[in-house]
């Protein structure tokens, strides 16, 4: 099987909220939206925010899913975009899991909640570049 990824479907609660912290937090754009999902083109892959109740029935879950034991992350260029970034992911309806910090591995990260609690690390790594497309690649 291919090492890939195609598609990271969030559950939301609301869909109104989750595209202002992805559009007005992040800056990007969707490709396709209706009343119940909307789609990101990434570098990549597709990111989808879809109603909960609705990823729950497609899956054929009893229950709809909750944020779990994970983090999605985005990485920036410099180290002043951290703090940038995650100022305007709190103004867009986020909230600051975790300030701006250097890990013992090097670097500057904090943490993000999108509105649903979905967690996002937002990073710069000096030995992980970034490309023009977006890209990073890790470092060996």
């Amino acid at each position: 099987m291919q090492q890939q990824l195609s598609v990271v479907t969030l559950g939301v609660s609301d869909l109104a909220r989750s595209r202002r912290f992805y559009v007005d937090g992040f800056g990007w754009t969707p490709v396709f939206g209706n009343d119940e999902i909307v789609f990101y083109q990434m570098n990549g892959f597709v990111l989808g925010t879809w109603l909960r109740e609705r990823l729950a029935e497609d899956m054929q879950r009893p229950t709809p899913p909750e944020p779990g034991g994970f983090a999605l992350a985005h990485n920036v260029a410099e180290p002043e975009q951290v703090a940038a970034a995650m100022q305007r992911l709190e103004a867009a309806g986020g909230r600051v899991l975790r300030r701006a910090d250097a890990p013992p591995h090097g670097g500057l990260r904090g943490y993000v909640a999108d509105p649903d609690g979905h967690a996002w690390e937002i990073a710069w790594n000096p030995v992980w570049p970034i490309d023009a497309e977006g890209r990073v690649r890790f470092a060996t």
